[in-house]
């Protein structure tokens, strides 16, 4: 693992891997509850029992980016399967079928070009209301075609090979050949443009959470906290804004960091 991902993209992975655990462990890690209140701490700086302060409620930060790290975590990895999936099944189908439908699907994938990510995650909010669902469902439509683009021009590569002629005539059918032999051989580029977008989706969730229409108080999530932490920094305590979102900066390096290292051995093998 050290030799294919290097010092930086080692370190990068472990932070992800120590984080997603973290996560994982919160129920048994936080020192606090989360979404208890205690007023008689509120803004109550570090100290032993409290080592980055509380809130504004007198809930325990530290406890809270723990627990925040779920949805700071999971609503991006969610977001990005989703496209993923949809993004390799429509590069594949446009790649093979050609004509026609790769024109339909090229079109398609225009049009999802044309619209911000933002937009589709408000008109998801529009109509399911304010939560982790509606968002992540928009972001999924809008990443869908960047994932596509770039598996559908690998894709096409891959039609033209020899083995594919092979299968051909072996007598494999177009299914098994596409899940047997083509989608194997694109599972590098699928997985690296993943990774590569996973930065993105976190930024853009943790904003939509910013903005109030994510994830919903009292829940803990690290855009939330950045704006709610906002109002405390005002009041002498800026804690909170500024761990959650030093958080968000650093896992969206360690992940370009890693979908950088990725991106450069696809392109090494190419």
């Amino acid at each position: 693992m050290k030799t294919r991902l290097g010092p930086v993209g080692l370190t990068a992975a472990l932070l992800l891997c120590a984080l997603a655990l973290t996560a994982a462990g919160a129920a048994l890690l936080a020192p606090h509850d989360p979404n208890r209140p205690d007023l008689f701490n509120a803004l109550a700086g570090s100290s032993p029992s409290h080592p980055l302060g509380a809130d504004a409620l007198g809930r325990d930060v530290l406890s809270r980016l723990m627990y925040g790290a779920r949805s700071t975590l999971l609503g991006p990895l969610i977001t990005i399967a989703l496209s993923t999936v949809a993004g390799t099944v429509l590069a594949i189908t446009a790649a093979w079928s050609g004509g026609r439908v790769d024109a339909v699907i090229s079109r398609l994938l225009d049009v999802l070009f044309a619209v911000p990510g933002i937009v589709f995650a408000l008109v998801a909010v529009a109509v399911l209301g304010p939560g982790t669902t509606g968002v992540v469902t928009g972001l999924a439509i809008a990443y869908t075609p960047y994932v596509a683009r770039v598996v559908r021009g690998a894709a096409l590569r891959e039609r033209n090979l020899p083995y594919i002629a092979a299968a051909w005539v072996q007598g494999s059918h177009t299914l098994a050949i596409c899940v047997r032999h083509l989608l194997p051989n694109l599972r590098p580029i699928v997985v690296a443009q993943a990774v590569s977008a996973l930065g993105f989706a976190i930024v853009d969730l943790a904003a939509i959470s910013f903005l109030g229409l994510g994830v919903q108080p009292p829940d803990a999530d690290w855009g939330l906290m950045v704006k709610s932490g906002l109002d405390s920094a005002v009041r002498g305590q800026p804690m909170e804004a500024v761990s959650a979102g030093l958080m968000i900066a650093l896992v969206v390096v360690a992940v370009n960091a890693l979908g950088d290292r990725l991106s450069s051995q696809e392109g090494d093998r190419t």
